[in-house]
């Protein structure tokens, strides 16, 4: 049996997250034509094309594109196994990669990054804040955070804990539109959307019923903030999580309405890649985040 070529697999690795044989070449100290010829060499064995070459761009090919990842996971695995070898021998390093919603990473995660980093001055902590949904293996984070109900996918979950919702309007759109009585009629009002959690407002009211209303309405956002100006404004309904509304509500600028269909709350999700065996730095990573978002 012939072994995989695994020093070419990680300097193909390499090339593809730079999109620079130059690049590759300087970060993992090796010359240009050593990293050229290692890819080469992996194409030969492959008998596929792994990058488009021109005089001013790399690409990669529709073969190498998937090959990319793979071997992004090798080199991966290989650094945490080499870690877990060091363990206790010395303190986790290097660099972890993470996303997190963004308001709610500004709010509730900067903080514990920030204590974090404090406990673990030789990790680096790479911190991306955006509401759009990444794709934690195409695009190399470590962790990720998500609000939302997850669909089924190989990545690896965790369950931290729940985030209360709330179904809120300003005194003036009600005291204009009138306070709705019951789920169903949330149909007949004015909703503002937020577009980063698809479907449809899901609600359960005495006695169990069930009732389900489309968001339709002035204003719809990838952003739960920018939703608060269009509510405080008068403009409408919106249902959204505390760590967005809960200042706007204790100030009385919004009030909550319908308390008997309290929309159900929303899961804090700690996602990682599907490998299972992760560099010391994440699980520490991981860890500290798990204890300090169970609340």
């Amino acid at each position: 049996m012939r072994l995989p070529d695994l020093e070419a697999w990680a300097i193909f690795a390499a090339v593809a997250e730079h999109r620079s044989f130059s690049g590759a070449a300087e970060t993992i100290g090796l010359s240009k034509a050593t990293v050229s010829k290692a890819v080469s060499r992996l194409e030969a064995h492959l008998q596929v094309s792994l990058f488009h070459r021109t005089s001013r761009r790399l690409a990669l090919t529709e073969a190498g594109a998937p090959l990319a990842d793979h071997a992004a996971r090798i080199v991966a695995e290989a650094q945490a196994a080499e870690e877990a070898a060091r363990v206790g021998a010395s303190a986790p390093s290097g660099r972890v990669r993470m996303a997190a919603p963004m308001s709610f990473g500004v709010k509730n995660v900067a903080p514990i990054v920030a204590d974090f980093l404090v406990q673990h001055p030789q990790i680096e902590i790479e911190l991306h804040l955006s509401d759009a949904r990444v794709d934690i293996v195409a695009e190399g984070f470590d962790v990720a955070l998500r609000i939302a109900d997850l669909p089924d996918s190989s990545l690896r979950a965790r369950r931290l804990c729940s985030i209360a919702a709330h179904l809120v309007a300003a005194p003036a759109y009600l005291a204009a539109h009138g306070t709705p009585t019951h789920a169903a009629q949330l149909g007949e009002h004015r909703l503002l959307g937020y577009t980063n959690i698809t479907g449809p407002w899901r609600f359960r009211g005495p006695g169990g019923a069930e009732v389900s209303v489309r968001a339709t309405g002035p204003l719809a956002a990838n952003s739960g903030e920018a939703l608060v100006a269009a509510l405080e404004a008068g403009l409408g309904i919106a249902r959204l999580p505390d760590f967005i509304v809960g200042e706007a509500l204790a100030a009385g600028r919004i009030v909550e309405i319908l308390h008997d269909w309290a929309p159900a709350p929303i899961g804090l999700h700690l996602l990682t890649p599907p490998s299972a065996l992760r560099p010391a730095r994440v699980e520490a990573l991981i860890a500290f985040l798990s204890e300090r978002l169970r609340d």
